[in-house]
């Protein structure tokens, strides 16, 4: 019988794909990763097994996408347009868990044409180019309500699908509609509108060790924790927000964290390698958002970015207000703790 890896989210079609999947005969292993979404993923869990999964695997990849994904993108200076990097992490776990289960195909709940599924494709693709990739949700002529209420006949609970579709990380939110449908102010939620931001702006000093964020207004804490306290100060001065198309993006802590490390990157790097970085980095989004982040041109670019980054330490100072966020200065010191110098700065990021 043939063995399929699944990466399933608990919605709607996801949760039919497993059933669709079991009537062609195949064994369902499925694969949910936790990179943050705040989602009780042990009712995940069971809800996939309830379905006809022969197995579940619930894995906790929050620490892995920031030191293996969102690093690497700051570094690079592409964190703020890193709404697929969960993505990638997925397509890798896919890859991973197959070969574990001796899967001969994996599959998932993108639609068709859609450019995350071409992106999955093509990571999957450059990590095993054996696995054969599948997205039963492509011959459905059901909608999504027809499929939750098909579920629901089969005694299984699935949420009430959503007029758009929300991927949610530590990186960030992005919301997206169908073709033709706004995506409703409603569905904002990690960040503030201008009229809704406080009266006053806020400063924030983030203090970076060898490219590595460590501390914000003086308070130590892992890069994660510094990710989540970021999205709360930044969101609430509506720092972060933007629109892709249809779709729209909240990266507050993305945004504050993409500025403060360019900043202090060009101080000690200077003019010419902050234009040379910032060709690397339009590449870098483009392999992002292709899908080609298991490529040669990516870890070519993570090599150059690497070798600047013992030398981007010292301390930034950011004000941000009403959806802006503005470097006051910054202090840069080299990897021996020396002084490096200073300067004051006027750049205006939204």
């Amino acid at each position: 019988m043939k063995r399929v890896v699944l990466a399933y989210s608990g919605g709607v079609i996801t949760s039919a794909a497993i059933a669709w999947l079991a009537r062609q005969q195949a064994e369902v292993v499925t694969v949910t990763l936790d990179v943050g979404q705040e989602q009780e993923l042990a009712v995940v869990r069971e809800r996939a097994l309830a379905l006809g999964a022969v197995r579940a695997h619930v894995v906790d990849a929050r620490e892995e996408l920031v030191s293996d994904y969102m690093l690497p993108a700051l570094h690079a200076g592409a964190l703020r347009h890193g709404y697929a990097l969960s993505r990638l992490l997925v397509a890798h776990r896919l890859v991973e868990i197959a070969r574990m289960e001796r899967a001969s195909a994996v599959a998932h709940g993108g639609e068709w044409g859609s450019a995350s599924e071409a992106a999955l494709h093509t990571a999957v693709q450059s990590l095993d180019p054996a696995l054969e990739v599948l997205a039963p949700a492509r011959g459905w002529s059901l909608s999504r309500a027809e499929l939750a209420a098909s579920a629901r006949e089969h005694g299984v609970h699935v949420p009430a699908a959503d007029r758009y579709r929300i991927d949610a990380s530590l990186w960030g939110r992005m919301v997206t509609a169908g073709p033709g449908q706004p995506v409703p102010d409603r569905a904002w939620t990690l960040t503030r509108s201008p009229e809704e931001c406080p009266g006053g702006a806020a400063r924030l000093d983030i203090e970076f060790a060898a490219g590595l964020p460590v501390r914000a207004n003086g308070v130590e804490m892992s890069m994660t924790e510094l990710i989540e306290s970021l999205e709360t100060i930044a969101g609430a001065h509506g720092v972060g927000r933007s629109r892709i198309g249809e779709s729209m993006v909240e990266a507050p802590a993305a945004t504050v964290l993409d500025t403060a490390h360019g900043a202090l990157e060009t101080s000690v790097g200077g003019t010419d390698l902050a234009r040379l970085k910032e060709q690397f980095s339009r590449s870098y989004v483009d392999a992002m958002v292709s899908g080609r982040w298991f490529s040669d041109v990516r870890a070519a670019i993570d090599a150059f970015c690497g070798i600047m980054q013992p030398r981007v330490t010292g301390t930034v100072s950011l004000e941000l207000h009403n959806g802006r966020c503005h470097v006051l200065d910054h202090d840069s010191r080299t990897a021996g703790g020396v002084r490096a110098g200073s300067a004051r700065q006027s750049k205006v990021v939204a």
